[in-house]
Parts: structure tokens; C-alpha cells; sequence
């Protein structure tokens, strides 16, 4: 059954929610911000912790955000996942200050995208498979194909986004987590059929992010993934600035 997942995004020590596509743009612009909260990132985290909403991600998006990441884990010890910067030297210290997981994108790669087998290795020898989640962030790279993109969406990889790298990594990981970022941050709707790719494949934990605008849209993942699929809604949350969902509307949907 497909679950809503909270998310609590970081930039510059701050709780935002910005258009995915625009971090670091090539002409050096300010990325385009929905939403830039006055409240400290526990305040999201207790909030979650209050309504039993476990499995969601703490994602800081570039450096300053140590912080607030640490306050948001300790408001909520074990209830949330955290990415952004991961690598094996610093992994343990993530978990230990109380991520239930670290997530991971750019480390398994190297500096031109090629997917690298041995840093998959030292991270898995430095936190185990079972507390690992896989981030493949992707882009669209023609119709029905799309590819993992690092370096806070910006550069393009080697690595696709099939049922054959699932296959292939489902096993060194706890879950996946896949924003679609040309669509994050937009709430124009979901990427339909990448959730309909992801949804015919059956094997460990995955959560959706990406376009999301409404609470249709969680039961529109549910219907196009068999269930088996999760969604984080960010900007068209309430609490977040928005006015597509409500966040109370995403906790009664989570205890049907």
C-alpha cells in the first residue's frame, strides 16, 4: 500500500522547498525558492514524530546545513533518513546522531558520472545494506528513459534508471529514493510514466518525490504502482506554503 512520506529540505541551514532543476544552474542564477520557512527543521521533525510518520528524508542540498539536519534527527531519533553529501568517513556519525538510514547519490560516482562498484563497496563496508538508501534522482533522457543525475541534479550519469539497475542494486540496499527533478518543486503532477515503470518492478522499498500537487496524486501513485510505491508531497504541502494538500489530509491517508 502506498504510504505518504514527509521530507524536511535544507539549504543554507534553512527549511525550503526550491524548483529541483534550478540548484546550481549553469548561468549561476539563485535557485528558484517555493517556500523558505521561520521555523527551525526539529519543528518538522517533532511534527512527524507526533503523527508516527517514519521512512521520511532529511536532504541537505549543499554545505551549511549540518545543523539543522542534526537538530531535525535528534527531534526524532531513528524516525528519519538522511542525505546530502554522504560519503563512508562520515556515514557512521550520521547514523549514531540518528538517522534510521544515510541516503547516498553523488559518492557512487566518479567526478564524470561513471557509476564506480568499488565506492558502492566502501560505503556498504562502512554503514551495511541494511541501513542504506540509494538515491537515483533522475532525469528524462528521451521518451521512457530516463537516467540518474548527481551533483544536486545537475550532472547527468551513466547509470539508467530500468528495472535493470533496480535488479542490479536491490541487493546492496535497504530502498530507493527517486525524485523526478525535472519536475521537483513544480506541482505540475507526477512524472506518471516513471511511477508506472517503477511500480512493475517488485522488489525492496521505494519512495517517489517529484511533482506532486495534491492528495489525488497519492492515490493516483497507488493505482499506478500496484501500492507499491511511496510519494513525498514538498510544495503543494500546507505546511510547506501550499494549497494543493493538506498535511493532516496526508496522515489520514497514511491510516486508512
Amino acid at each position: 500500500m502506498t504510504r505518504f512520506r514527509p521530507c524536511i529540505d535544507l539549504h543554507e541551514g534553512k527549511v525550503k522547498q526550491i524548483v529541483g532543476g534550478t540548484l546550481e544552474a549553469a548561468d549561476g542564477a539563485a535557485p528558484r525558492e517555493n517556500f523558505v520557512s521561520a521555523l527551525p527543521a526539529a519543528h518538522y521533525a517533532e511534527l512527524y514524530r507526533k503523527d508516527e510518520l517514519r521512512g521520511g528524508h532529511v536532504i541537505m542540498l549543499g554545505p551549511g546545513n549540518d545543523r539543522a539536519a542534526r537538530e531535525a534527527l535528534a527531534a526524532w531519533p531513528g524516525g528519519m533518513q538522511v542525505g546530502g553529501g554522504i560519503t563512508p568517513e562520515n556515514a557512521a556519525a550520521w547514523l549514531e546522531a540518528g538517522a534510521s538510514h544515510v541516503i547516498v547519490t553523488s559518492w557512487i560516482f566518479d567526478a564524470d558520472g561513471r557509476f564506480s562498484e568499488e565506492k558502492l563497496a566502501a560505503l556498504i563496508a562502512a554503514v551495511g545494506t541494511e541501513r542504506l538508501v540509494l538515491d537515483l534522482s533522475c532525469r528524462a533522457d528521451g521518451p521512457g528513459r530516463w537516467v540518474v543525475a548527481m551533483n544536486r541534479w545537475q550532472t547527468r550519469t551513466d547509470l539508467a534508471v530500468d528495472h535493470s539497475t533496480l535488479d542490479r542494486l536491490a541487493a546492496r540496499c535497504a530502498e530507493f529514493l527517486i525524485h523526478a527533478a525535472d519536475v521537483e518543486g513544480k506541482c505540475g503532477g507526477i512524472d506518471e510514466a516513471l511511477v508506472a515503470m517503477l511500480g512493475k518492478w517488485n522488489g525492496c522499498p521505494m519512495t517517489y518525490a517529484g511533482g506532486a500537487r495534491s492528495l489525488d496524486d497519492l492515490r493516483e501513485v497507488e493505482r499506478l504502482s500496484g501500492g507499491r510505491v511511496d510519494l513525498t508531497i514538498g510544495s503543494a504541502l500546507d505546511i510547506f506554503g501550499g494549497h494543493g494538500a493538506t498535511y493532516a489530509e496526508c496522515v489520514a491517508f497514511n491510516r486508512r
